[in-house]
């Protein structure tokens, strides 16, 4: 029997084949495209069992409701021989089957299961945090990856899944710890660079953000769209605060949108960041209009809360008529009592949904009564602390729009204790205290985006490409 590059024994892998399922594992917790060597090798392997189970795993990352469709025939290749294969294997075929039934919780607990006497699993981890993190239940996520220590402790990205456990759990100081011992192992793991950055713009250091980022944004080049395109969309929230406009329209026509147009995470990754650019008075042009072009062709996707409530958005600021189907959509789910999280769906993301729509309708009442009710629970429907943020920002500009200058400053400052000098949120909080009476508040507010700026200005638009 052979082994993966981790040490753990794999049945029915010929050298070609092992090599494929060795490329599929570091490239997922990696995110390089070489996962999908897997693919081939499944097609050219079909007694081997695991690789016809990370085939349909991949199939099933899709994120899209014909995924399962997608992987069948490779996990039926699979359990036709689950009976000749190691328990670690098997157990993984049945996460995986779970997972197409749509049985995430059952899914959840195989790839716990599994890190209990396997704990150099990276596949499994990196499977049962992705479940996790799309519920919100972070604490699991955390202790997910804190079983797989010391036994793991020479894998970098090990310490990057633990990293970002610990930064969703609000653990920062653990989650830097962390990311640099991930760093000092590899300095180019992307998910550390990830945990990172949420570290630091969850502690307001705008300028640290950019610095970090930008020294290690020519690792990226080789990932795979997601990965690519998501860390850079960090780099682009940090230049948003900074006010470096044509920064952020750079790294979102070059980095952000465009690598894989029909992915759902490149989806919403370009929803969400022309979103806060519209909020941050940064013209985008005509670019919802492509975004929402993709999006539109996804139909009635309801795969995901957190996924559909940003396809929602992007049809809704397009003016796209599709949007209504969508709305539709997400209510009949809400009422599918057969689905592990319908409550999730009739409880947060169906008050989200109809909030995003009156938004889009610039009924602000409406945007901001239903939006307040999904608010304090949206964790529930998936998605990190920043990725979220999204949501409040909606909430916020619905306040703003409507008047209501009140509740805009409570949230505005509250903002500001993690963005202190951002510039778009003090221009905000400017207008606010000018429209409340306070020109000795607005003064202040206006003077430190202005100084943010400063401090920005001479750096030359488009430094790093």
């Amino acid at each position: 029997m052979t082994q993966d590059l981790y040490g753990l024994p794999v049945s029915h892998a010929d050298k070609a084949t092992l090599q494929a399922i060795d490329d599929f594992i570091h490239g997922f917790i990696g995110f390089e495209p070489k996962a999908t060597n897997v693919m081939a090798a499944a097609a050219q392997a079909p007694e081997c069992c695991l690789a016809n189970a990370y085939t349909a795993m991949l199939w099933m990352m899709l994120e899209a409701p014909i995924a399962p469709q997608k992987a069948e025939p490779f996990l039926a290749l699979a359990e036709a021989k689950i009976d000749t294969v190691t328990p670690r294997e098997r157990m993984f075929v049945q996460a995986i089957r779970l997972w197409a039934n749509g049985d995430v919780p059952g899914c959840i607990k195989q790839c716990d299961d599994i890190l209990t006497d396997h704990p150099r699993d990276m596949a499994a981890l990196k499977l049962g945090q992705y479940h996790t993190f799309n519920i919100g239940d972070f604490p699991a996520m955390l202790r997910l990856a804190l079983k797989c220590l010391p036994a793991a402790d020479d894998i970098p990205y090990t310490h990057g899944m633990v990293a970002f456990g610990y930064e969703e759990c609000h653990l920062l100081d653990h989650a830097e710890t962390a990311a640099r011992r991930a760093m000092s192992l590899r300095h180019d793991e992307p998910w550390a660079h990830h945990a990172l950055a949420h570290i630091l713009l969850t502690r307001g250091q705008v300028n640290e953000g950019i610095a970090f980022l930008e020294s290690v944004a020519d690792t990226w080049s080789n990932l795979n769209s997601f990965m690519h395109s998501h860390n850079w969309w960090h780099l682009a929230l940090f230049y948003i605060s900074a006010g470096r406009r044509d920064d952020v329209r750079e790294a979102y026509d070059t980095h952000v949108w465009g690598l894989a147009k029909d992915y759902s995470q490149d989806q919403v990754g370009a929803t969400s960041l022309l979103a806060r650019m519209d909020f941050a008075g940064i013209d985008v042009g005509d670019r919802w209009n492509d975004v929402a072009n993709h999006i539109a062709n996804r139909g009635a996707d309801t795969v995901s809360p957190f996924l559909s409530l940003q396809y929602l958005y992007a049809l809704g600021r397009a003016q796209r008529p599709e949007s209504e189907g969508l709305l539709t959509a997400i209510e009949d789910r809400a009422m599918d009592e057969t689905q592990h999280d319908w409550k999730v769906w009739r409880d947060v993301a169906v008050w989200a949904a109809h909030g995003i729509a009156a938004h889009a309708a610039e009924d602000w009442e409406d945007a901001i009564r239903f939006l307040g009710k999904s608010l304090p629970r949206l964790a529930e429907c998936g998605g990190s602390h920043a990725q979220r943020d999204l949501f409040e920002q909606i909430h916020l500009d619905a306040l703003i729009q409507s008047g209501q200058s009140a509740r805009a400053q409570q949230v505005l400052e509250m903002r500001r204790t993690y963005d202190p000098d951002g510039v778009p949120l003090n221009l905000m909080l400017a207008e606010v205290y000018d429209q409340a009476g306070l020109p000795s508040l607005a003064a202040p507010a206006k003077t430190r985006a202005e100084q943010m700026r400063a401090t920005h200005r001479t750096v030359p638009a488009g430094t790093v490409h």
